[in-house]
C-alpha cells in the first residue's frame, strides 16, 4: 500500500497523531514525525526507531518546509486548526504534496474551503480537511446513503456514543470555537449557518440495535455541516450526540481516554445513523467502531492512500464525500469500521 512513501505528521506526539503513524507504518508508509514541541518529539522518535522528527512551528514557515521537505503528502494532527491549518496548508501547496487534516473545529474547516479552495484549484493539489470521526465519516456515510441523488431534503446524523473522554486537544479546540461564535452555538438550516444563543433540545433517537432508542441532544452540530453541504445540495443538516456523551463532554472532570488494549484504543463504542430524506423517500447508512479518536487514523490514512493513487477526484479543496468512492472506501475500513449501507 504505502510502498516505502513518506508522509509527514504534523502534530505526531499527540493523542490522535499517535495512531496516525502507527497506521501508517502498518500499511507500509514512512512517516515523518512532526510538530512545536521538541522535548515531546524526541520522547516519540525514542520509541519509534528508525524515524525522522523534525521540529517545525506555524510562525515559522521555513521550518514547516524542512518539515515537509521529500514528503508526498502531509497530515495536520495539531489543534487547534484556527491556528495550524492555514500555515500547514500553505507549506503544503508551497510543496505541491496533498494535505489531509483531522480538524473537527467548524469554523477552522469554513476558513479552508474559503481560502484554499481556488489557490489549491490551480495548483493542483488536494486539500481535504475534517478527514476523521467527525466531518469525514459522516460525510462518507451521508454521500454513501444519498447514493444517485445530488441534492436532498434533509440530512440528519445521530452519534451514539457509549460516553466520552475527551482528550486535552478536543477540549482545546473547543473551547476556540466557542470564542469564534461568542459563546454561541451554531446550527445548519435554510441552507447556511445559523448562530443561536438559546439551549439546544433533548430528543429521542430510535439508533439501530443494540443501542435503541436513545435521549440525544439535538443540534449538537459537528463538522458534517461544513463537509455534506459543500458537495450536496441539502438546506437542512442536524446532527446529534447521546446525552451521556454530551455529559461527558461538558464536564471539567471527565479524565482523557486511557488505552485498553494493546494498540492504545480505549473501551469506547458508537454507533453513527445517519438518515438522508428526498421528497418523501428515506436512505439510512450505519457505521458501527471503536474509540473516536483510534478510527479518526485509518480514516486519514486511507484518505491519503486514494489520494497517492489516483483514487480520488478532481484537486482543489474538497470533503471526504465529494473526493472518494464513499461506499468504497467505507468497506475498506473494515476491520476498523462496520457499515450498513442501502443496497
Amino acid at each position: 500500500m504505502g510502498a516505502g512513501q513518506i508522509v509527514t505528521v504534523f502534530g505526531a506526539y499527540g493523542h490522535t497523531g499517535r495512531f496516525v503513524v502507527a497506521e501508517l507504518l502498518e500499511r507500509g508508509f514512512v512517516p515523518v514525525l512532526a510538530g512545536r514541541d521538541g522535548s515531546r518529539l524526541r520522547a516519540l522518535a525514542d520509541s519509534r526507531p528508525g524515524l525522522d522528527a523534525r521540529t517545525a512551528t506555524v510562525d515559522d514557515p521555513a521550518s514547516l518546509d524542512r518539515a515537509l521537505a521529500g514528503a508526498h503528502a502531509v497530515v495536520n494532527c495539531a489543534g487547534p486548526f484556527a491556528t495550524t491549518a492555514g500555515p500547514v496548508i500553505e507549506a503544503a501547496l508551497r510543496a505541491g504534496i496533498p494535505y489531509v487534516d483531522v480538524a473537527a473545529e467548524i469554523e477552522a474547516n469554513l476558513d479552508t474551503f474559503a481560502h484554499f479552495a481556488e489557490r489549491a484549484a490551480a495548483a493542483g493539489t488536494s486539500v481535504v480537511p475534517a478527514m476523521a470521526f467527525f466531518g469525514g465519516l459522516g460525510d462518507l456515510l451521508v454521500t454513501a446513503a444519498a447514493g444517485d441523488w445530488t441534492e436532498a431534503d434533509e440530512v440528519h446524523v445521530a452519534y451514539g456514543l457509549s460516553g466520552w473522554h475527551p482528550t486535552a486537544g478536543t477540549r482545546t479546540a473547543g473551547a476556540v470555537s466557542r470564542e469564534r461564535r461568542d459563546g454561541r452555538r451554531v446550527v445548519f438550516e435554510g441552507g447556511r449557518l445559523v448562530h443561536r444563543d438559546d439551549a439546544p433540545p433533548t430528543l429521542e433517537w430510535t439508533f439501530p440495535e443494540p443501542l435503541g432508542v436513545r435521549s440525544v441532544i439535538g443540534e449538537f452540530t459537528m463538522a458534517d455541516v461544513v463537509t455534506v453541504p459543500s458537495h450536496l445540495n441539502v438546506p437542512e443538516v442536524r446532527t446529534y450526540m447521546t446525552v451521556e456523551a454530551a455529559r461527558d463532554l461538558a464536564a471539567p472532570d471527565t479524565p482523557a481516554p486511557a488505552a485498553v488494549d494493546a494498540h492504545g484504543r480505549s473501551d469506547q463504542t458508537f454507533l453513527v445513523d445517519v438518515v438522508v430524506r428526498s421528497g418523501g423517500e428515506e436512505r439510512r447508512a450505519v457505521a458501527r467502531g471503536r474509540d473516536i479518536y483510534a478510527v479518526s487514523a485509518p480514516l486519514a490514512v486511507e484518505a491519503l492512500d486514494r489520494l497517492l493513487t489516483g483514487r480520488a477526484g478532481p484537486p482543489g479543496v474538497v470533503s471526504a464525500g465529494a473526493a472518494f468512492d464513499a461506499p468504497g472506501f467505507l468497506r475498506a475500513l473494515s476491520p476498523h469500521l462496520s457499515v450498513e449501507l442501502p443496497g
